[in-house]
This record gives C-alpha cells, structure tokens and sequence, in this order.
C-alpha cells in the first residue's frame, strides 16, 4: 500500500480524495497539505467524510513542512491538487517533493471527473479574474429563457465545518447566512440565487451530482480559479483574459483548461490591448493545429456600470476589489478601479490603514496598490476587513466585487456599487447553445 500526501487548498483536494483515493485499497493517504486557506491546516478532514478505512480522519498540516512530512511519515507519493499556480511553481513544488524522496504526481480531468445522467455546460478560465461569472451567468439567463430548469454547481469552498458543507444547496439569501458563507463564497453564490438558480456546492461531489440531477434540466458547471470541471462536460467553454495574454500557456492547470476547451471566450475586449486579443487568437491557431480540433472563438465586451457615479466623480474614494482575482488571480486593478479612474477620482492607498490579516495580505501580494482585496475566508479576517474600512479616510467606497458586499459588513461610509456583465461580438453564446442542442 503506498503512502500519499495531497496538496490541496480545501476543495480540489478533498474532491480527488474522494474520487480516486478514498476506497481505494492501493494507497493510504496519510495527510493533506494545505495552501493559501488561513487556518485550514490546523483541521483535520473528518471520519465522517473520509470513511471505515481512516477512522480518525485524516490530519491537515501546513505545505511549508511537506519535506519534514514526507520523510517522518515515509510517504511514496505527493499529488498537487490545487489551482493558479505558474508552470515554474508547479515544478519548484515536484522538486522540493522529489528531493523528499517521494514521487510527484498530477490527475488529470478524465480520470478526476464524474459523469452526469444530466447534460454539462462547464464554464472554466485559464486564470483567475478572467469573468467566468459573467458568462456563466449569461449562459444561465439564455438557458432560462428557453425554458430549462438550470442549477448552477459551483467549484467548493468549504472552509468551516467539513461534515455540514458536505452537500450545500443554496436558493435564497437566508440559506447564505444559515450557512456562515463567507465573503468568497457569497461572491460566487449571490449573483446567481438573485437570478432565480439554485446553486451547489461543498465537498461531496458526487453526492451534490445525484441530488442537482433530481432537480435540473442542464446543471452548469461554475469553475473556480482556473481548475478543471469535476464533471464531465458536454460542452466546455474556456474563459481567457487578453490583459494577460500568454497565460493560458503559463499556468497550471489553466493551460489542461485551454487545450479541453469546446469555445474559448475572449473577454474585456472593449478594454484590453488588442496585441493581447491577437496573441491568444494566434495559441488558439497553434492549438488547433497541434491537436486537428476545431474551436469556437467568442469575443466579449465586459460592460461595466455603477448605480451611484455622484458618489465618485471628482471624490476620494476607496476601491475594494474581487479578492481572489487581485491575490492569487495577480490582476492589480479592477472593475472599480477603471471606474474611478473614468470619473477622475482620487483613489486612496489602503496599505497603511490594514488590519491583522490584512497586513499580511499586503505582504504577501506586493503588487496591490491602492486597492483593497475584498477578503474574509472567516470571521477573524472579516472583521480585519470591515477594521481596516472604518480607519481609511475617504468621501465614500466603491464596492467593486461581484456582489453587495457592504449590505453584508453595514459599514457607515456611503458606498457606490459597480457592477459587470458580457456582451458578445459576432458569433454569440446563444448559437452554440443552439447548434449544440442545449436549446
């Protein structure tokens, strides 16, 4: 029986485990390993969910001692099973697990996914940030027009209680506040139960998959950074980004995205350069001519609006951005940052003002300047979050995340909501839908 570790960021890691390792009698996974969570390696993954043969669970320890760990506990095999992480990353990691002395191991979608009684549409990107909600949204609203029952399945975030999260179903705002969501989590959640879909999610798969099945016509596939569906896809649309154009070639695993892609969708091209709308116009030529497949292209506006523009003309102000898509994501502004430079605002530095965990996040992501990454992953960091709002000197926020974040945390200053969604160009989301028989 060979000893594995998995290295994860609580959710592609349980999901593989429970996949392929679970009840499987060749291996015996004897830790996870976890990343950029906080907190998440002082738990353990519960017996509950892990099964008879790991009958106290199974210990969470943090990356950072992995060589100890793999040494102390003979391990034979590491598996990295997390997402957004450069090319040269993934191989400093497969190096510090080799020099170890165990093997280095990735799983690929095929052996990783479920199969569905229902049809797929997954939306996935080749980084963070790129607007997979945008299209996953539009996708919704066109099915939802037609006349088909949609539940939308969303990639987990589970980072509290393990045996509760285990299969989460979301159709109101008060199921996001029973569950203690966190700030991600309502960013993903929201946007799609104020559209009327039911959503998905925790730690269970395939259980979540039996259950979406019982009460959709199409269940949509909602990716997270730039992970690879759980679910085999009868369509898989790959959301790029022409401001970081190249990138579907340099990270991991959004590059597996880019070459499993059916349609690659080309967004923010009202804003970006077009030598990056270009660049990935030519990967895609190279693609198809390295792999004789045929892909869809989609061109995307991403239109931006804000409900109160007086509240940021000519003021000083605080943009608060998407969080993951400034951390992990890389991106340095935001939907609120162009807006606040269209309306000649005076943008704040929120740097010095930051609060406990906010402090490190500045730290750790030197890029960010004058903007604060919306972040709770729990209560702690929310309440550093709101601390570090309340001391910032300015005329009003602008709440640039992907939903009302400020009716969650009710903070004093007067708030300015800006908002984002897609608009195609030439060939649309609609005709495929069509040509693909989803509609």
């Amino acid at each position: 029986m060979k000893k594995v570790i998995i290295m994860g960021a609580a959710g592609r890691d349980f999901h593989d485990f429970l996949t392929i390792f679970k009840d499987n009698k060749e291996y015996e996974v004897v830790a996870f390993t976890a990343e950029q969570i906080p907190g998440i390696e002082k738990r353990r993954f519960p017996k509950q969910l892990a099964g008879k043969r790991y009958k106290k669970g199974i210990p969470i320890y943090p990356e950072r001692i992995l060589p100890k760990l793999i040494k102390e506990l003979n391990v034979d095999e590491v598996i990295l099973s997390y997402s957004d992480l450069k090319h040269e990353d993934v191989m400093h990691k497969a190096s510090m697990v080799l020099a170890a002395g165990a093997n280095f191991k990735l799983l690929s979608y095929k052996k990783t996914s479920l199969k569905s009684k229902k049809k797929i549409i997954s939306v996935c990107a080749v980084r963070t940030g790129c607007g997979k909600s945008q299209i996953s949204r539009r996708i919704a609203t066109l099915l939802k027009r037609a006349g088909k029952k949609v539940v939308v399945v969303r990639h987990p975030m589970p980072y509290g209680n393990l045996v509760k999260q285990r299969v989460q179903r979301f159709a109101s705002m008060k199921d996001l506040d029973k569950a203690n969501c966190t700030i991600e989590e309502r960013e993903d959640y929201e946007p799609h139960i104020k559209m009327g879909s039911v959503v998905y999610a925790g730690v269970d798969y395939k259980e979540i998959l039996k259950r979406a099945e019982k009460e959709a016509d199409i269940i949509l596939w909602d990716g997270g950074n730039n992970d690879v569906p759980f679910y085999k896809s009868d369509l898989h649309i790959v959301v790029t980004d022409p401001f970081r154009a190249n990138h579907e070639y340099l990270y991991h695993p959004g590059e597996e995205n880019f070459r499993l892609a059916d349609v690659v969708v080309i967004n923010k091209i009202n804003d970006a350069p077009k030598s990056g709308v270009n660049k990935i116009l030519n990967n895609i030529k190279i693609l198809e001519k390295e792999t004789g497949k045929k892909i869809t292209i989609i061109k995307t506006k991403s239109i931006i609006t804000v409900d109160k523009p007086e509240l940021i003309k000519n003021k000083k102000v605080l943009v608060v951005e998407d969080g993951p898509t400034l951390t992990h994501g890389g991106m340095s502004t935001g939907a609120g940052t162009v807006m606040a430079r269209k309306l000649k605002a005076r943008i704040v530095d929120p740097k010095k003002y930051a609060v406990g965990s906010l402090k490190e996040i500045y730290k750790k992501y030197p890029h960010l300047d004058k903007i604060l990454p919306a972040i709770g992953y729990g209560r702690k960091q929310i309440s550093d979050f709101k601390k570090t709002i309340e001391k910032i000197p300015c005329d009003s926020v602008i709440d640039g995340s992907p939903f009302d974040l400020f009716k969650l945390l009710k903070i004093k200053k007067p708030v300015a909501n800006v908002s984002y969604e897609s608009e195609e160009v030439g060939i649309n989301l609609k005709t495929i839908l069509k040509n693909k028989k989803f509609i």
